[in-house]
């Protein structure tokens, strides 16, 4: 009955105690900024570079497919579902995003009460009585620095926000894999096509060739001719080794793209099959809520706004509670243990700071300039991607009418002379020219095919990703 009553008075203390901090908390406020956006430029009512020469979007094009899949390739779709699972980039930033999901926790925890428990057995001898005694015991102890000030609030905040950017971080190092790969993939179907470009013209000029050699033996044609036939033949072949190179090269950074040894993977050569997507229409005003780059450099806006908060918090008093419960017991344990407990409180406060406290302010304060300029910049930096890759769209659209002309002159060009060659009726010069005329005309029209393709994947990527339509 008397140690119920002890306890009772014992506790007394401790519950008036937590209630008084539990109200002084609710009371509390963070001190710092709340967040707010940055200014930004106005969003144009449309991007400069966006106009009626854009093709009609079908009524087909769905907001839920993956953006890869409008290119119709099915080689494509393997290759950047391999790349989303086991490239190593994209590992990293996951990890990155785990750390940051971890940290959260941690500054979460700054709220709350650290709590542990103590046992203890020893024993010892004292000079009178000289008889050895058994010490025991056990306590549980907790320790506790209230938020008063909204330090580990803001803290937290800071934590959440930074995870928030490594998520979007994560996201946007998945974007740029996958258009790495599609523009990887580009480009080795170009450089198929290329080679099957370059096959056919050596095949051509060889024959050609065949035609000065038995014309030199006829009379007709001259040694000179011969030895242009077998200069030009020698040039496209060493063009075919060259662009043979590029391809395999092409391919291994491929490999590493998906996560594998070069020489664990290959892509057979097959024929350009890619075809152009139609690309929705998207506001500007919307730019901002699809890039995650952008996004992930104002959670860091966020985060550091909120670190102004941690460092102003430093200049308050600091309240920390102590708290014990335990029994602790000599000799054997039928005898009565005795009951030890203890609270306790210290405040510490700044009295004299010669500048640690102001300098943290103030690197919080550049830290915070720093991220609102950077996350300008990528806002800044988002729409010229978009405009720059609508331009390159429309300007490339007109470039491949001339060179639609250009390369069926070249082509039309070549077989009159190759015929006339055959009679005697044209020089060998004339076919030469002819046929490099053509050849050039050829790689351009693939280049220009690839460039074509690539801007779309670009384009892609500078929107965000996906085939979203406007509400």
């Amino acid at each position: 009955m008397w140690r119920s009553k002890q306890s009772r008075r014992a506790r007394g203390p401790a519950v008036a105690l937590a209630a008084l901090v539990s109200a002084l908390i609710l009371a509390g406020c963070a001190v710092g900024p709340d967040y707010q956006r940055p200014e930004l430029p106005a969003a144009p009512a449309q991007f400069k570079e966006d106009g009626p020469w854009r093709p009609a979007v079908p009524a087909a094009a769905d907001a839920k497919q993956p953006w890869w899949q409008a290119f119709g390739d099915a080689d494509l779709n393997a290759l950047v579902v391999q790349a989303n699972d086991a490239n190593q980039t994209l590992r990293q930033a996951e990890s990155q995003l785990r750390n940051a999901q971890a940290l959260v926790l941690n500054a979460g925890a700054q709220l709350w009460p650290i709590v542990g428990v103590t046992g203890q057995i020893g024993r010892e001898r004292q000079f009178s009585p000289n008889t050895p005694l058994d010490t025991r015991g056990a306590a549980i102890a907790a320790s506790w620095e209230p938020d008063f000030w909204g330090r580990a609030r803001r803290g937290l905040e800071s934590a959440q926000a930074s995870a928030a950017a490594s998520g979007d971080d994560l996201a946007a190092a998945r974007l740029a894999v996958q258009a790495t790969v599609a523009s990887s993939y580009v480009q080795l179907r170009i450089d198929d096509a290329m080679l099957d470009l370059l096959d056919r013209t050596v095949d051509a000029y060889r024959a050609s060739l065949g035609v000065a050699q038995a014309q030199e033996r006829a009379g007709v044609a001259t040694p000179a001719d011969v030895a242009l036939a077998q200069s030009t033949l020698a040039s496209a072949e060493a063009q075919r080794v060259d662009l043979r190179l590029a391809r395999v090269q092409g391919e291994h950074a491929l490999a590493v793209l998906l996560g594998r040894l070069p020489s664990d993977f290959s892509l057979p050569a097959k024929p350009l099959a890619l075809s152009l997507p139609a690309i929705p229409p998207l506001l500007p005003s919307r730019l901002l809520e699809r890039r995650p780059d952008v996004a992930g450099a104002e959670q860091r806006v966020r985060a550091a706004n909120a670190q102004i908060g941690v460092a102003k918090a430093a200049w308050f008093p600091n309240l920390s509670l102590t708290a014990s419960d335990g029994v602790t017991a000599l000799g054997k344990w039928a005898g009565a243990p005795l009951r030890v407990w203890s609270l306790g409180a210290s405040v510490t406060a700044p009295l004299f700071d010669p500048g640690q406290l102001r300098s943290l302010n103030d690197q919080a304060r550049a830290a915070y300039d720093g991220a609102v300029a950077s996350y300008r910049q990528n806002v800044l930096a988002a729409f010229q991607d978009v405009e720059d890759q609508l331009a390159a769209q429309r300007e490339l659209a007109r470039e491949r009418v001339f060179e639609d002309q250009a390369l069926a002159a070249a082509v039309e060009a070549e077989r009159v002379l190759a015929r006339q060659y055959e009679v005697g009726s044209a020089s060998y010069v004339s076919l030469v020219t002819a046929q490099a005329n053509s050849l050039a005309a050829g790689r351009t029209a693939l280049q220009l095919q690839g460039r074509e393709l690539l801007a779309h994947v670009a384009l892609i990527r500078a929107l965000g990703g996906g085939f979203g339509t406007e509400p």
